[in-house]
């Protein structure tokens, strides 16, 4: 992974234009191809990316760009689109390359792990008609935990969480906006699932068209029979 911090204003082309000014940014380039722009705040999402198969190429600036202060060009493109993403370096701050070796995955813990494995097995909580895909449905910024299809025989992504908060939604949105590009999926509806889910998590959820679904662990473990509770 190459990491740059420099000042520079960074334009993108393609089935969307935007532009962001001269400032300075972290420039990220990735293994795998990949470019992200960050700011020094947004949380994890860039301002700005351009996602692999893609190639970068670094130019000399031309006179007058020279002058307006541009010391490289990194021209980004995208191999299947043609989208490209332009990135003009005024100052370079700090570069440095680091080889990180091979990602062992994200390590659920116990329980999220035991949940996604119950909820396979008794995929029906899901709905009347719902049919187990497959665990783990690999997208390119990673697993979604259960891809099912619903009586109908549309697609259904499963997020699963102990306890759901908002960053789970986001999550679950990235993985759905991914999964609606490829048409032997779309359309493909979410579900968020957890043991809790914060009330601001299910405005989010709703607003975006996600359904949620409160799971009962101790239930689905057959330790807990629902049925015969007073509440």
């Amino acid at each position: 992974m190459r990491l740059v911090i420099a000042r520079c204003s960074v334009d993108y082309a393609g089935r969307l234009t935007a532009h962001l000014p001269l400032a300075t940014r972290l420039l990220m380039v990735k293994g795998d191809g990949s470019l992200l722009v960050h700011s020094d705040g947004g949380s994890y999402k860039p301002l700005n990316w351009m996602s692999p198969p893609c190639t970068l190429a670094t130019l000399e600036p031309d006179e007058d760009q020279r002058e307006a202060g541009i010391l490289e060009l990194w021209k980004v493109t995208h191999t299947k689109t043609a989208d490209q993403l332009i990135v003009s370096i005024h100052e370079v701050l700090h570069d440095s390359a680091h080889e990180l070796g091979a990602d062992p995955g994200l390590q659920k813990d116990g329980v999220e792990a035991h949940l996604q494995k119950l909820l396979a097995e008794q995929i029906e909580l899901l709905g009347e008609g719902h049919r187990l895909v497959r665990r783990e449905y690999m997208t390119a910024i990673g697993p979604v935990d259960i891809l099912a299809t619903d009586a109908s025989g549309a697609s259904v992504a499963v997020e699963l969480k102990r306890r759901g908060d908002i960053d789970g939604v986001e999550q679950l949105t990235r993985y759905l906006e991914l999964m609606n590009r490829d048409p032997h999926l779309a359309p493909v509806r979410g579900v968020f699932a957890a043991q809790e889910i914060k009330p601001q998590a299910r405005m989010l959820a709703q607003d975006r068209g996600i359904r949620c679904l409160v799971l009962d662990y101790d239930a689905m473990r057959g330790l807990d029979d629902s049925d015969s509770r007073l509440f």
